[in-house]
């Protein structure tokens, strides 16, 4: 098993979670006998995207006249387009309000789906497996410099980055950082965790953060440990790796049925058993829901 899911799956899912809705399955109809059918376009979060195109994928299996695009660009992108109705669904790291102003957020309705881990990452040249919280802050803020000040081997380091609209970055700020903003470098700064995956597994002294559903099967860069703790579903579930935030899709005002039947059908428990398998965590499974 994946070394990032090890002990998640071995804690059962809670019967709190909402069971499979009828309204998601192509034996679905409307009082005149129709099938579900309609059309839903979703953008924002690179770290949840991953899990919105497995569940596009399976829901339009079941669904075969609905029509679904995921797309990212940004929590704050898909935020802007959900409040100007360019997009069915915002996906998002952040709450609403952290990203637009009151009248953009006031019509917008939260629909918590998942749980997202954030992980450090780094080159696999770098060697380091560990660092305390007060080292994460000096290295992506600038003050160290060079991974042998940490541990590690006389050699840069490289910052890889990710915009101001970032949920992911204002996740990471928030409770790996501190709050403390975090240094630029243009020159490797993308708006895609998966571009960011790549260039940390390309580039020698590199160091980023990405969301576990990322390095799900993927070896070709090391997570770094804070403070001894471990990124992984099973810590994240127990409190103890503090990185992580509830993931959002924004609808503007309820959303209409098959938009409904596809949210219904990522939060029903059946559905859960794959999100675990992708890197996420079952909202009803935190022991702890604060930081």
């Amino acid at each position: 098993m994946n070394k990032f899911l090890k002990g998640a799956m071995v804690l059962g899912l809670s019967a709190a979670m909402v069971g499979c809705s009828s309204n998601a399955t192509s034996n679905d109809s409307d009082s005149k006998g129709k099938s579900l059918s309609g059309t839903i376009t979703a953008a924002g979060s690179s770290a949840l995207k991953p899990l919105v195109d497995v569940a596009a994928e399976q829901f339009s299996n079941e669904n075969p006249d609905v029509s679904i695009t995921v797309d990212a660009g940004g929590s704050g992108e898909g935020l802007k387009q959900v409040a100007d109705k360019t997009v069915t669904l915002g996906n998002s790291d952040v709450a609403a309000e952290e990203k637009l102003d009151k009248d953009q957020a006031k019509n917008l309705v939260d629909h918590q789906v998942c749980v997202v881990t954030m992980a450090p990452i780094v080159n696999k040249d770098v060697g380091v497996k560990d660092l305390t919280k007060q080292q994460l802050i000096d290295i992506f803020t600038g003050k160290t410099t060079n991974w042998k000040d940490v541990g590690g081997p006389d050699e840069d380091i490289v910052l890889v980055t990710r915009p101001t609209s970032s949920g992911t970055r204002a996740t990471f700020q928030k409770y790996a950082l501190d709050g403390n903003e975090e240094a630029s470098n243009a020159s490797m700064e993308t708006d895609d965790s998966g571009v960011l995956l790549q260039n940390v597994t390309d580039t020698k002294g590199a160091i980023g953060y990405v969301a576990l559903s990322y390095l799900v099967d993927n070896d070709d860069v090391d997570t770094i440990a804070i403070d001894g703790v471990k990124p992984t579903l099973e810590n994240t579930y127990s409190g103890d790796y503090k990185v992580w935030t509830f993931e959002h899709m924004y609808t503007n005002g309820e959303p209409d049925k098959a938009t409904k039947a596809f949210l219904d059908y990522i939060m029903c428990e059946k559905f859960g058993k794959k999100m675990e398998s992708l890197g996420y965590g079952v909202s009803s499974k935190m022991e702890k829901t604060d930081h």
